[in-house]
């Protein structure tokens, strides 16, 4: 995502110089995407972003990231709250369709399918890698945006055999992929954080394929999950859609921490927890003469406790953010309230963004 961003915040200040317009981006984070939207736009001259992250759920240094950043145009927000909750207030901010075109909204994150489009060439360049021959992908996820990416890769005809789905206890992606059925539980936080998730943002862009893209029938389902908890797929369009693509696995903190500690003790490497989910996972649905890529995610230095806790060894963090730590924060935390959201948002608009 930090590459794929980089790519939205050229495009976004291109089109809105050549128009002379602004933007307010609004996203939800659960500790990575903020941040690295931040660094795509901060020095954009014509977008505003407000990030809102769930209070005392990031780690030290994916919080850091975001509230550090001294540009006038860029707002953190700590919600008291979990992602989910986070990313229904965007959610709820881009369905009031006068604060939306007041605001000038646009999104950022994986709701943005530029940056998923974006993300679509890192499987086609493994592939690559790889001689152009069928190959499967590991993929940590919470949101489903990456490997949403990799499916529609496949479906351009990249020579993708299989895509597995890497969850921690938040499994409920696990679950549905075991079930054909999707059933909502409490959040409980782990060693990923930015897999802490319970509803899926990006999933619903499958369900819309799944249905033939027919949008009325998958907002039907998806407001009787919300309703309910629960969405169940017929058997047809799963034995279609879901059994020759997709596979998932759990991965809980304990085996996060054993297989942080045994790639440190075979390869010297130290891996961050998220993507240690996705190597739990991906070596349980690994195939002889199949290689198995997994996505890497983050920076092991934006995980030191869990990574100290299983190598001994604290990571240190890149050159250019050593002293991050120690540089003053500016945030704002505010209820899990939409009101409270939308007047803040209001508030830091800058001229021409609908202020």
């Amino acid at each position: 995502k930090d590459v794929a961003l980089q790519l939205v915040g050229r495009l976004f200040d291109h089109v809105l110089e050549e128009r002379g317009e602004r933007v307010m981006i609004v996203g939800a984070t659960s500790g990575d995407t903020g941040s690295a939207a931040i660094d795509a736009v901060k020095s954009c001259a014509n977008v505003d972003i407000v990030i809102l992250y769930p209070h005392g759920r990031t780690s030290d240094v994916q919080r850091k990231q975001m509230t550090t950043v001294d540009a006038p145009n860029v707002h953190a927000v700590a919600v008291t709250g979990t992602f989910d909750d986070c990313q229904d207030l965007v959610k709820a901010m881009f369905n009031d369709a006068a604060f939306r075109d007041r605001m000038r909204l646009s999104a950022v994150n994986s709701i943005n399918w530029a940056r998923v489009m974006a993300q679509t060439v890192y499987y086609v360049f493994a592939a690559q890698q790889l001689g152009w021959r069928p190959v499967s992908f590991s993929v940590p996820t919470g949101n489903f945006g990456n490997v949403l990416a990799g499916w529609i890769a496949r479906e351009m005809g990249a020579p993708i055999e299989r895509l597995v789905v890497g969850s921690n206890r938040n499994d409920i992606l696990t679950r549905f992929f075991e079930t054909r059925s999707m059933t909502a539980g409490t959040v409980v936080p782990t060693l990923s954080p930015s897999m802490d998730i319970q509803v899926s943002s990006n999933f619903e862009r499958l369900l819309f394929e799944m249905n033939d893209r027919d949008g009325g029938m998958t907002t039907e389902q998806l407001q009787r999950f919300r309703t309910v908890g629960r969405l169940d797929i017929e058997s047809e369009q799963f034995e279609r859609w879901i059994e020759p693509v997709f596979q998932a696995a759990r991965v809980d903190d304990d085996e996060t921490i054993a297989i942080i500690a045994d790639v440190c003790r075979h390869t010297g490497e130290l891996i961050d927890p998220h993507t240690a989910v996705g190597i739990g996972a991906g070596r349980r649905h690994r195939v002889d003469g199949v290689p198995m890529v997994i996505t890497a995610t983050a920076h092991p230095a934006k995980f030191p406790d869990a990574v100290e806790r299983a190598t001994g060894r604290r990571p240190a963090l890149p050159e250019h953010l050593a002293d991050l730590l120690d540089r003053p924060e500016r945030t704002s935390v505010l209820p899990n309230d939409l009101g409270a959201v939308q007047r803040f948002v209001a508030s830091v608009a800058r001229e021409g963004s609908g202020r």
